[in-house]
């Protein structure tokens, strides 16, 4: 029994069958294909005596097929049954589903057409061969091809060992069609969080190594994953990837993703040492570096834009593991790839889409959140003294900054560019001394991010010896008019966000 969407190879494969006295039969894409080419093969609809129906939506599913599929050889009863329907036993299988990753991809805003390209017969067929395994061969690749000739030009039969083999990766076949549709159809209007978390994905490549070079890792995608994600992403130049690589241009991505203004950042060890913008990329960068320029030694370069001759140029001059872009142009991959220990990669596209939910591994099970990307508009002053326009720009700025940085964060900055990030403390009065001690003179009238509430005054009060001129955090502290009370005595503007921004 024949049935492919991947026809390579197929004429030569049911050939070598044929010349061992295998009698042939197939569905009409695959029969015409045989036929076609010279074969003797018999249509499924010679054996059901039903046409293909309901505009091809049954054409296998029938006792004729799958009793000859299921049929147990050794019990004389269940062939008998076969006898007397005049049923013949199908020992050989060969059949595999249509990519329906393509389908979502070249339909992907036709939902009726999607689900018209959900193959029932397919996967019934498949898995009917693989659970009667005992007395069936079921071949779901071209590369399974070569295997199954040479056993049988060796022994006239295929091993149960090989059969059992197939088995296996038939029922892995359809798993991972099933999970492709069913990722699609989760993507549809539905709850976040089901009662039963299916999770399935592919290997994309080995690792160079994981966290620790004594590590293995390796990279996996989810099905249907869009081009814009870095699961997806192409190495221009420079070694191999290890998984910190991966981490760090993760945090990179998403950091320059939340601006829609030209972006750039340097990220070690998943956290930003920088970020600005600029009126074009090579300023951004310029800016980003010059914020510290010290932590960006062996860093990850994140930019949202086309990377420029001069922009390369000023970015080789510096010592890079990677650098991360949606393009490039000609002359600067030249440039960028006489480092050869540069990793250049390349994203397709800098999408506003991220991933809905969050998913982090725990000892024997899984947590998983919503990404919470939510940036409210809706601040509230809660200080005498209101912040301008430009101010509460250099505010939006730092809040979109701060939620990438590791609890607690604090983001110090001003005109679109960071001079300060404190970050991963276990005491907050701790993440804004390290934020302003970087910032140094540049924190005078620059402003301060919060992911969380402040505890205290203490902060303020730091604050307010650096000359900062706006505060913005979530607010939400039993202390919170202590420390409104403080930022009124400093003459600093607060506002609250009532979101908090935590990222552990």
């Amino acid at each position: 029994m024949i049935s492919v969407s991947d026809k390579n190879d197929i004429v030569e494969f049911a050939r070598e069958l044929q010349g061992f006295g295998i009698d042939l039969l197939a569905t009409g894409g695959t029969y015409k294909v045989l036929s076609d080419a010279g074969l003797k093969v018999k249509a499924v609809t010679d054996i059901t005596k039903y046409p293909e129906m309901l505009g091809g939506r049954v054409k296998t599913l029938h006792p004729a097929i799958h009793g000859g599929i299921l049929a147990e050889r050794s019990d004389k009863q269940q062939m008998k049954e076969l006898s007397d329907l005049d049923i013949m036993p199908i020992d050989m299988v060969i059949a595999n589903l249509y990519p329906f990753e393509d389908v979502v991809k070249k339909d992907s805003n036709d939902l009726e057409e999607i689900i018209e390209n959900i193959d029932i017969g397919g996967p019934a067929l498949i898995r009917s061969a693989a659970k009667n395994y005992e007395h069936v061969t079921v071949v779901v690749n071209p590369s399974q091809y070569p295997k199954i000739i040479q056993e049988l030009k060796a022994k006239g039969e295929i091993d149960k060992e090989t059969r059992y083999s197939l088995a296996v990766a038939a029922f892995n076949h359809t798993s991972e069609y099933d999970s492709i549709v069913h990722e699609f159809l989760k993507k549809q209007p539905n709850k976040n969080f089901p009662d039963i978390l299916h999770l399935k994905f592919k290997k994309v490549q080995e690792l160079r190594y994981g966290e620790n070079p004594h590590q293995k890792a390796a990279l996996y995608k989810e099905f249907l994953s869009p081009e814009s994600a870095l699961a997806n992403v192409i190495k221009l130049n420079g070694k191999e990837l290890s998984y910190n690589n991966i981490l760090d241009a993760d945090a990179a991505l998403r950091i320059v993703r939340e601006f829609d203004g030209l972006t750039a950042t340097i990220i070690k060890h998943t956290n930003p040492c920088s970020v600005a913008c600029g009126k074009t990329l090579l300023e951004a960068y310029e800016k980003a570096f010059a914020s510290d320029n010290e932590s960006a030694f062996g860093g990850i370069v994140g930019l949202n834009g086309m990377v420029n001759a001069d922009l390369a140029g000023e970015i080789s001059k510096k010592f890079y593991d990677i650098i991360i872009a949606p393009d490039y142009e000609e002359r600067a991959l030249e440039i960028l790839k006489s480092k050869k220990n540069l990793t250049v990669l390349k994203i397709n596209e800098i999408s506003k889409t991220l991933d809905s939910t969050y998913v982090t591994k725990i000892d024997g099970g899984l947590l998983v959140q919503d990404y919470g990307t939510k940036i409210s508009d809706d601040f509230k002053v809660v200080t005498n003294s209101k912040p301008n326009e430009s101010i509460m720009k250099s505010m939006k700025f730092a809040w979109k900054v701060v939620k990438h940085v590791k609890s607690n964060s604090i983001v110090i900055a001003k005109d679109e560019q960071t001079s300060g990030i404190g970050i991963g403390q276990t005491s907050r009065v701790n993440a804004v001394k390290i934020a302003l001690d970087k910032s140094g003179e540049n924190a005078r009238d620059a402003v301060l991010a919060s992911d969380g509430f402040f505890p205290f005054r203490d902060s303020i009060d730091l604050a307010a010896k650096y000359c900062i001129s706006a505060i913005i955090q979530p607010g939400g502290s039993i202390k919170d008019q202590e420390v409104i009370n403080a930022a009124n005595e400093h003459d600093i503007s607060m506002v609250f966000t009532g979101v908090r921004a935590f990222k552990h």
